[in-house]
């Protein structure tokens, strides 16, 4: 896709973008971040859901159920068995 050129204009005391049609996005909020690297500002869609059980929910629909081990109980804070560095016998 060719890259487009969008508008800027203020708005009150905001800066804003106007967006070309093919680049709109829906709803009325969306995530904005810079690029730490290239300064860019990056504009991303807000997820569909805003709680857990909304998002698997939309999970569900999208990819099946949720395995039955999904989140299933697990040892926690359990040291790792002691092993020496690149494998080597002591």
């Amino acid at each position: 896709m060719p890259t487009k050129t969008a508008r800027l204009f203020n708005n009150g005391g905001s800066q804003a973008v106007r967006l070309p049609a093919e680049f709109r996005f829906e709803g009325d909020e969306v995530f904005v971040r810079r690029d730490e690297y290239t300064g860019d500002l990056i504009l991303s869609k807000k997820a569909g859901w805003s709680t857990w059980k909304e998002y698997f929910e939309l999970r569900d629909i999208a990819n099946g159920a949720v395995p039955d081990e999904f989140m299933a109980e697990r040892p926690l804070n359990v040291p790792l068995p002691e092993s020496t560095v690149f494998g080597e016998e002591e």
